[in-house]
This record gives structure tokens, C-alpha cells and sequence, in this order.
């Protein structure tokens, strides 16, 4: 029982997360494209990543399809440890670090305490 409630907790905030700055990607808001800027990105890569993000979400969410949740992790992980060394290469601050490593650390937090009906059994 604890196990659920970890996982439901952290996945929930890790959904509000992605979610959010999913939204915020699709509708380019200017401190968004700005930092994408500052980062040196293209602005179009904000749409490809908040819908990815979203994608995720519903993923992670709805119950079933093992394999795509997985990906879907890992497309997490990959998107908030890229997100985090962009900012280390671009010289910024510790507090652009915090959004990106919360998310990290939710996801796996939620990848690790998954019930087993939604993790992907191997075939060995």
C-alpha cells in the first residue's frame, strides 16, 4: 500500500509538472522562447517537446501498454537530464536547475515504485 501511494503521489506531481511546461512549450510563451534562445535551441523544438510531453503523460497515466510507458520514462528522463546539462553548458544559475532535476527525480521516483501491472515484462 505505501509503494501505490509513493507512486500515485510522485506520479501525480510529476504529470502536473510536465504537463505544465508541456503547455507553456505548445503555446511559446516569450520566457519560454526566450530561454530556449538563451539555450541555444531552435523555438520550433518547443512544439515537438510539449507535445512529446503530453504524450507522456497520457502514457504514464492510463493503465496498460507497458512498453510505451516505458519509453515514455525514458523520454523523461532523457528530456529533464538534457534540459539540466543545457542549462550547466550555458553557464546559468542553480535556480534554472531546479525545475528540470525535480522532474528527474519524479520520474524516477515513479518509474521505480510502479505497481507491477504497468511495468514491461521481458520475454526471458
Amino acid at each position: 500500500m505505501r509503494n501505490k501511494v509513493i507512486y500515485w503521489i510522485a506520479t501525480a506531481w510529476l504529470s502536473l509538472g510536465m504537463v505544465s511546461t508541456g503547455i507553456v512549450q505548445l503555446i511559446q510563451m516569450k520566457e519560454e522562447a526566450d530561454m530556449f534562445a538563451h539555450l541555444g535551441y531552435p523555438a520550433y523544438l518547443m512544439i515537438i517537446l510539449g507535445v512529446w510531453k503530453l504524450l507522456g503523460v497520457i502514457a504514464v497515466v492510463v493503465p496498460k501498454y507497458p512498453l510505451v510507458k516505458e519509453w515514455a520514462y525514458a523520454g523523461f528522463f532523457f528530456t529533464m537530464s538534457g534540459a539540466m546539462f543545457s542549462h550547466f553548458a550555458a553557464g546559468d544559475g542553480a535556480k534554472e536547475y531546479f525545475g528540470p532535476a525535480l522532474l528527474l527525480v519524479l520520474t524516477a521516483v515513479s518509474w521505480y515504485f510502479r505497481p507491477a501491472d504497468r511495468k514491461f515484462a521481458s520475454a526471458n
